[in-house]
């Protein structure tokens, strides 16, 4: 019989122990001095559960901390279009075709907290853990192409502006426009967040990009720019109004988790196609932005996308907080053949994403099953919090590394390293091509009326509770990007009202506060 299925004394194969293995004979009661207490400190099993209890939660994600999750696989074409991939990269999950790579895919809204509506008009995380042969690799992106702002210096100030108010708890839309009115790249971003592609209608139904500009390095340490995008196949892409969005919220705040669960539940896999662009790796003069800035979209007329493979979910996680609220993603976990290029924002998320799991989930957060790799694992890492097994090699008394004593010993190099030259001074400068409107008044032009419509109505709605210089401000950058979309902006403004502003939050959400205290019915004390 294995050990975990020994019993002690007075137990069956469904007893209830605690978690040292002793058996619980009365899980109803604490331990008191007679039946109506006081209680005891040595109440060891109550203490072992409540103190358990008190801890069930991690510390909940500053951003994403909303999400749902499911496991698949990825299956290679082999190809990068119609070209052999090896040409571009050597990383060995894509060069086979059929091949198929275990992943865990974690979908999120970005700023409310893990019990915020999922109908939030915010931007929705579309992260992918592959375990593959060669360690795992985390591509960590949104559903839209293109982000707020191109330097992770702004992005706490960014994030703070879209939380509550830090006096009243209360969320404010003059916060957020009071920053992106002093934030003009983030124009093109705000044009697709508060058009109906702010509100994907489910997580299925979304595309995913990795956003920042990442490399691909091929067998002779040659690299090139690439940019990933993951394309609903079977589901096709829907998003939602404003007003559709309350209908459902109305109902029900997790309907996307319900939406994805069920949707594997019943069979019905959501699948997506694997896509890339590819651009050399230089400064491309003939561009009227920095292919590094991830504000841009880069033209599919020039740089048209690319099949590479496709994914499928196909599995449900079988515990929520084991798998999705413990699995911890970061920007920095690439494989062979995967590289950094020099985007800013990526330089930035690779060092804040896995410190943000070392101070959530614990040091040892690549120990737990949902984030440890599919393959060996030896390291001369020890100790820390939550330490469960012992990466070690063939002596376990050595812990460091040069050894000739039976000490683990660096791996071979396979492939040219992929040595990138610079030739600058260090500076703290922005990017030269900044072009901040130009994508924002194309994207603007390519919505269809009706898109155009909620967009305008949106942004009049928050905007009409901002200060005017605010407001002034981003009808200027709007008109910057087409004159059409910042006269309808301005036109829509002087025809809203606001009452009673209160400064507290929108002027809907100031009504509503109201109508509660005059709709509520009176009751007496009990």
């Amino acid at each position: 019989m294995a050990e975990q299925e020994r019993t002690g004394t007075g137990e069956s194969a469904d007893s209830l122990t605690n978690r040292q293995g002793h058996p619980v004979t009365d899980n109803q009661n604490i331990r008191t001095v007679g039946n109506r207490g006081p209680s005891t400190l040595e109440n060891y099993d109550f203490i072992e559960k409540i103190t358990h209890f008190d801890r069930e939660r991690v510390p909940e994600r500053v951003v994403h901390a909303r999400g749902a999750a499911a496991h698949g696989y990825f299956e290679a074409y082999g190809k990068v279009g119609d070209e052999p991939i090896s040409k571009y990269t050597r990383a060995k999950l894509f060069q086979e075709a059929g091949k198929q790579t275990p992943v865990f895919v974690r979908f999120s809204t970005v700023v409310g907290g893990m019990d915020s509506p999922e109908t939030a008009r915010d931007p929705r995380g579309f992260a992918v853990k592959f375990y593959t042969e060669d360690g795992n690799w985390d591509l960590v992106g949104n559903n839209l192409k293109i982000f707020f702002i191109r330097d992770a210096m702004k992005f706490p100030d960014m994030i703070h502006s879209f939380k509550p108010d830090p006096v009243s708890n209360v969320t404010n839309p003059e916060r957020m426009f009071d920053f992106l009115s002093r934030t003009p790249e983030a124009t093109h971003m705000v044009t697709f967040v508060f058009s109906p592609w702010g509100i994907p209608a489910n997580y299925r139904q979304m595309q995913g990009s990795g956003v920042n500009t990442y490399k691909w390095v091929n067998a002779e340490g040659k690299a090139v720019l690439v940019k990933y995008h993951w394309e609903p196949l079977k589901q096709g892409i829907k998003n939602l109004t404003s007003k559709e969005a309350a209908e459902i919220q109305a109902q029900n705040t997790s309907h996307a988790t319900q939406d994805l669960y069920e949707s594997i539940e019943n069979g019905d896999y959501p699948e997506w196609e694997f896509c890339v662009q590819i651009m050399s790796d230089d400064y491309h003069e003939e561009l009227d932005f920095d292919p590094l800035d991830d504000t841009k979209l880069w033209p599919t007329d020039k740089f048209p996308f690319l099949k590479v493979g496709k994914m499928v979910l196909n599995k449900n996680p079988e515990n929520y907080h084991n798998e999705v609220e413990q699995s911890a993603f970061g920007t920095g976990v690439l494989v062979d053949g995967l590289d950094f290029s020099d985007d800013k924002m990526l330089q930035g998320r690779t060092f804040s994403y896995s410190d943000t799991q070392r101070y959530r989930v614990g040091t040892n957060y690549l120990q737990l099953p949902i984030n440890s790799p599919k393959k060996r694992v030896a390291t001369n890492q020890r100790g820390g919090q939550m330490s469960y097994h012992v990466d070690a090699g063939e002596n376990p008394h050595i812990n460091y590394e040069p050894s000739v004593i039976g000490g683990l010993k660096e791996a071979e190099q396979v492939g040219e390293v992929h040595e990138p030259h610079y030739d600058a001074n260090l500076v703290r400068e922005k990017i030269d091509r900044t072009n901040d409107f130009a994508q924002a008044g194309e994207t603007y032009r390519a919505f269809e009326d009706w898109e155009k419509d909620e967009l305008i109505s949106n942004l009049v709605e928050n905007l009409k509770v901002c200060r005017k210089e605010i407001q002034d401000q981003m009808i200027e950058y709007f008109t910057k990007a087409d004159e059409e979309y910042g006269r309808r902006v301005r036109e829509g403004l002087a025809n809203a009202t606001v009452n009673d502003k209160k400064n507290t939050g929108s002027a809907d959400a100031d009504a509503a506060t109201k109508k509660a205290e005059q709709m509520g019915h009176e009751a007496d004390p009990y």
